[in-house]
Formats: structure tokens, C-alpha cells, sequence
């Protein structure tokens, strides 16, 4: 008899201990604002359910209604875990492009792309090296003065005399102050600090989409990236324009491939965002014939057979067909939070 009830007393603990791993696991796990469409049905997971307030409507079997909701999460359908914020939306419609722009990128501040020695007349020093300055830190102001090219940098480290500068720079998103002394370069006659910056970026991407109504138009799917330092660049302004191609580049294993053309004059939107899952803009004129698709809903988007629209060569863009093989972490993150 004490067996049973020594072996029933340990049962209960584990499960107890399983219950409230389950728990805390859907607390931090599971996401405190989720975004989903009016015809999809909402999946939170194998043992999580969701009810909206008093309505006791559990939503991971049903289909909600526009409109914005807290829904109450339970572990089996029983055990409280967290209240997260629900908002319902009917599915937009947007235009696949395929387009090739030309992307003009001004970055807020200047980054440090790299460094080197200055000779000077007491042999060869790094005032950069000695003020701890890294590649992909970003400069935002010296002495108080707000930075926007790297020809200001340049005149006010000449126009400096040797005097100590104030550098104020972000560094992993955070800001920080450090002392950068200029020294004369002997061969140049100037003051120098041995610093290589970059202001701006430009290069050619493909239009994925953009919205009628509201003109927001994506490219790339992937953030534009400083070359030297691989960081993403701190976009203060932009926009794309008209391009045409002249060839590519065929990609292969551990380089990627890329496309060769050159801009022409008109400008055809302004860039607003520059982020590790695309490069996002307003469009100044968007063609109002072209023909929308309604975008898929997360449990839409599959592996398998598909297809894309792009331009390899001059202006006229096609249809190609593709293999999906496999649904990364990144898109299921971005179909879940939408």
C-alpha cells in the first residue's frame, strides 16, 4: 500500500511539474500580440487554446471576425497562461512586381568601414585604434555638430588643429561618447585621424510588391548591407529609381548571385525602411492597372511547386518556376506575427 501511494505521490508531482513547464514555456514562448486574417483559422499550439473574453469562443477552432480582441490563453483548454492582444484583418491585396529599381541609400550618420595608421612626423600612429573605434560603428555627431556626410567628417577633423573631438556613435544600438585626437600626416600636410567611412549605398534589386491603396511598395527581402562590414546600413534617406539591366552574375555555392545594370533619371519612390527582411518605400506614381493577388495566409504558404516573377535582362520581366524545399524559421516568424 505505501508503494501505491509513494508511486501515485510521485505521479502527481511530475505532473504537477510538467503543468507548470508548460506554463511558463507558453508565457515567454508563445507571443504577447498576434496578427492573423478574418478567414484563417488560429493555431496557437498542440495544447494551447485561446477564448476572446467572456465570449468563451475558442479560436484555434473557429474563424474570427475583423476587429481586435484579447484572448485569453489557456494549457489544455483549463490552466490560465497569459491574456495576448488579437488583432483580426480581412486579407489585403497587393501587386507581385518583379521589377528591377535602382536603390539610392543615405545612411544617418557615417559608418566606420575600417582604419589605418597616418604617418606622421613622430613615426606612424592610429588615433582611430587608440580611440576604440570598430568597423560598423556609426558616427553621429562630432563636437555636438550633427554628422551627414563623410566630406563634413573629413573638413571638420582638417579644420580641427589637433584639438581633441568629441565623437558621439552608435555601436549595437547603443550610444556612447569617446575622445578622438587628429594628428598631422606628413605626406598630406593635414590633420587625420586614419578613418574610413561611408555615407551611402547604391546598387540594383528586384520590386517584390507594393500596395495600390496605400502605394507601400517591398524589395529585395533583405536589408542592404554595408560590403566591408556586413552591418546593416542606418538608413536616414532614400529612394529608387528607374533601372535597366545589363547582365548577371550566375550564383553558386557560398556566393550569391547578382545583377548588373545602371539607373536612369526618374525617381519612382522614396524609401522609408531598411530591415533585415527587405527594404520598404513609398511609391510616388504606382501603375493603378496593374493586377492585384490576395496575399497567403501562414497555413496557405507550403513547400512544393511555385512561382516567381523577375527581370535577368533588360526590362521585361517573366515568370519562373521554382521549388520551395523548405519553410526557414524567419518566414514562419513572419507569417505568425504577420
Amino acid at each position: 500500500m505505501k508503494k501505491l501511494i509513494r508511486s501515485v505521490c510521485v505521479l502527481l508531482i511530475l505532473s504537477c511539474i510538467l503543468l507548470m513547464s508548460g506554463v511558463v514555456y507558453g508565457f515567454y514562448a508563445l507571443p504577447d500580440e498576434i496578427n492573423t486574417l478574418s478567414e484563417e483559422k488560429i493555431n496557437i499550439g498542440p495544447f494551447y487554446s485561446g477564448s476572446l473574453g467572456t465570449k468563451e469562443k475558442t479560436v484555434s477552432k473557429s474563424v474570427v471576425t475583423k476587429g481586435e480582441y484579447k484572448l485569453d490563453v489557456r494549457l489544455f483548454n483549463t490552466i490560465p497562461v497569459k491574456t495576448a492582444n488579437l488583432t483580426v484583418r480581412t486579407r489585403p491585396y497587393v501587386v507581385p512586381s518583379g521589377e528591377i529599381v535602382g536603390l539610392r541609400l543615405f545612411t544617418k550618420g557615417v559608418m566606420i568601414v575600417g582604419y589605418q595608421s597616418v604617418e606622421t612626423e613622430n613615426g606612424s600612429l592610429s588615433p582611430a585604434k587608440d580611440a576604440k573605434l570598430q568597423k560598423g560603428d556609426v558616427i553621429v555627431k562630432l563636437d555636438g555638430i550633427e554628422i551627414t556626410s563623410s566630406a563634413q567628417v573629413e573638413n571638420l577633423i582638417t579644420s580641427s588643429e589637433g584639438k581633441t573631438i568629441e565623437v558621439e556613435l552608435e555601436r549595437n544600438g547603443e550610444k556612447s561618447v569617446v575622445s578622438l585626437k587628429p594628428v598631422m600626416s606628413k605626406s598630406e600636410g593635414k590633420y587625420k585621424t586614419g578613418l574610413w567611412i561611408r555615407d551611402s549605398a547604391a546598387g540594383i534589386g528586384t520590386l517584390t510588391f507594393y500596395d495600390k491603396e496605400s502605394r507601400m511598395f517591398a524589395c529585395l527581402g533583405h536589408a542592404v548591407c554595408d560590403i566591408d562590414t556586413g552591418e546593416v546600413l542606418p538608413l536616414a534617406d532614400g529612394d529608387i529609381v528607374d533601372a535597366t539591366i545589363n547582365g548577371c552574375v550566375k550564383g553558386k555555392q557560398g556566393s550569391a548571385g547578382e545583377l548588373c545594370g545602371s539607373f536612369k533619371k526618374d525617381r519612382e519612390g522614396i524609401i522609408c525602411l531598411n530591415d533585415s527582411i527587405g527594404v520598404y518605400g513609398i511609391f510616388e506614381c504606382a501603375d493603378e492597372n496593374e493586377r492585384e493577388i490576395p496575399v497567403a495566409a501562414k497555413s496557405e504558404v507550403k513547400e512544393g511547386r511555385a512561382q516567381i516573377i523577375s527581370t535577368v535582362e533588360g526590362e521585361s520581366k517573366a515568370y519562373y518556376d521554382i521549388e520551395i524545399e523548405k519553410l526557414g524559421k524567419l518566414l514562419r516568424r513572419f507569417a505568425r506575427h504577420g
